[in-house]
């Protein structure tokens, strides 16, 4: 009987060995987890109760448990690698097939799509061409390259003060002869094909507490006049906003221009002039440049034209028990009945952890205890060795009995 119990016990400290330098081996290995071989003592099976003189027959091995503890997150260089600080697994899609990962090390494949080094893609939600991201089944993440179209500048801000000490200039107004009004300022303005243009405002005071704004194109004489009120407290009192340009024809073949301005932050104060705050709703076209993602796994691009869009958002996936998983190498684990089912939603809510890009989560493995657990399974495995050597003593004085 004790070669039998010898003998497990010998597989079993092999096993633990097996797991000890399987964990070694992944010490640099990006979103390991760490596994612990965990033995079951064995007894014969008895119709009666063994009562206080039963002796077990050995050991096996009872499961292999996986620690899907945190690993310390480390910087790179790369805004597609993804870090999940917390509980949660990367949802990956291999033709269709779902698999599981806490290795966040990402690119962009010839097609667009974000992949892992085993060419499986990262899914989430879409974005629509606005940027909006509406949460639905998770899709196969894409990025797109297309260039981000021009906008027509529509509408704009204008936050200024107008010096009540000026008095109404005598030259009648003239957009080439300074003196025929108070104040200008300028701000750049596009077409819709994304020609800059730029559009002055003239500042005139016809009264007390009254004044007109005028607006030209490109240097080209005012096409536009509004009048501007004031109160004896400096604040602006003419309803908003205003039309400034109205049907405009900017050239290259560009449609016409019709903006409206607001001037609601605009005042009437013993100060001299002075532009506080300017805005306008157009934008020339733009060419992807960049890429970050949020701790809320929104994918945003930025555009060489100053712009930024959304262009998805990451899903991370819990499961009830993530030691039921089966691991399918390669960083991977996929679904079974033990685990059930994956639980779908965005990071830094529920259970879920937050992401941090441009970083990696490190193996869970501390390299020190390791090394420990290893000198412990190599003795354990000696001590199992020594029974065998001493039973085969035992049964060598038995052999030799005349």
């Amino acid at each position: 009987m004790s070669f039998q119990q010898a003998l497990s016990g010998l597989n079993a400290a092999a096993k633990n060995l097996d797991a000890v330098s399987n964990n070694v081996s992944n010490v640099a290995t990006v979103g390991f987890k760490g596994a612990s071989a965990q033995f079951a003592d064995v007894f014969g099976a008895t119709l009666t109760a063994g009562g206080a003189g039963q002796i077990g027959i050995g050991v096996n091995l009872a499961q292999v448990k996986q620690a899907f503890t945190q690993g310390n997150i480390s910087v790179t260089n790369n805004p597609l690698d993804v870090a999940i600080n917390g509980g949660g697994f990367f949802r990956m899609s291999d033709k269709g097939s779902i698999t599981y990962a806490r290795n966040g090390q990402f690119l962009v494949d010839k097609e667009g799509y974000i992949v892992n080094a085993n060419g499986s893609r990262l899914t989430g939600y879409a974005a629509d061409a606005a940027g909006i991201i509406v949460p639905s089944s998770p899709i196969e993440l894409m990025i797109d390259n297309s260039d981000q179209v021009p906008n027509a500048s529509s509408e704009g801000t204008l936050g200024l003060n107008l010096d009540s000490r000026e008095t109404t200039p005598l030259p009648a107004f003239s957009h080439t002869n300074p003196a025929s009004y108070n104040s200008s300022t300028a701000m750049t303005v596009f077409d819709s094909l994304g020609n800059s243009h730029i559009l002055t405002l003239y500042f005139r005071k016809t009264g007390a507490n009254a004044w007109e704004m005028r607006a030209g194109l490109d240097g080209a004489a005012p096409v536009t006049t509004n009048n501007l009120s004031f109160n004896s407290a400096g604040a602006l009192t003419t309803a908003m906003p205003l039309t400034v340009l109205s049907g405009v024809n900017p050239g290259s073949g560009a449609n016409n221009l019709t903006m409206t301005l607001n001037l609601s932050g605009a005042t009437q104060f013993g100060a001299i002039f002075g532009v506080n705050a300017m805005t306008q709703n157009g934008y020339t076209s733009g060419r992807l440049a960049g890429l970050s993602v949020s701790s809320e796994g929104v994918i945003q691009g930025r555009y060489s034209n100053g712009k930024t869009r959304n262009l998805g958002q990451v899903v991370l996936v819990n499961f009830p028990n993530p030691n039921g998983l089966q691991s399918l190498g390669g960083n991977q684990w996929t679904e079974t009945a033990d685990s059930g089912q994956p639980l779908v939603g965005t990071p830094n809510s529920g259970s879920l952890g937050a992401l941090q890009s441009a970083a990696v989560e490190e193996s869970n493995i501390d390299l020190t205890g390791e090394l420990v657990n290893l000198i412990t399974a190599q003795r354990n495995y000696q001590a199992n060795a020594q029974s065998i050597k001493a039973q085969d003593a035992i049964m060598q004085t038995l052999v030799n009995l005349r």
